[in-house]
């Protein structure tokens, strides 16, 4: 996820936002197969939903575990709901915080801005996709 998150965080190809980048790289490492509107419905979670709420890093990377391990719909899906809590509970410990604010103020600098933390958020997804997605492969 890596290099792919690097590409969409790049600002002189396509200079796209945390939940962006987050499931454009997913849709890529995944052969997800979204549509340029699919893909567009991330744009509103930007910035924490443009008031530095809930970080971008975990809407996109929730929206990535629904895709993938949504069977009809969340209430007949139960890995999905054990996925979900496991990615926020490694975010939390990994970051302390999930709010944008708060890891805006710490993690982002001139530099690089929020890449290494979209980085990590986008390592965290790899561990909980890889985990659930065998188990949902074993039902």
């Amino acid at each position: 996820m890596k290099e792919l998150i690097e590409k969409y965080r790049d600002i002189n190809q396509y200079d796209l936002s945390c939940s962006e980048a987050i499931i454009y790289a997913a849709n890529d490492k995944y052969n997800l197969n979204l549509s340029s509107d699919a893909l567009k419905m991330m744009a509103p979670f930007s910035g924490g939903m443009y008031e530095k709420d809930t970080c971008g890093i975990i809407t996109g990377s929730l929206s990535v575990l629904g895709i993938m391990l949504t069977d009809k719909n969340s209430h007949n899906s139960p890995i999905l709901q054990e996925a979900v809590l496991e990615y926020k509970n490694q975010f939390r410990k990994t970051f302390e915080q999930t709010d944008c604010d708060y890891l805006y103020g710490i993690h982002r600098n001139e530099f690089t801005g929020c890449n290494p933390l979209i980085i990590n958020g986008g390592i965290i997804l790899e561990t909980v996709i890889n985990k659930y997605l065998s188990k949902k492969m074993e039902k």
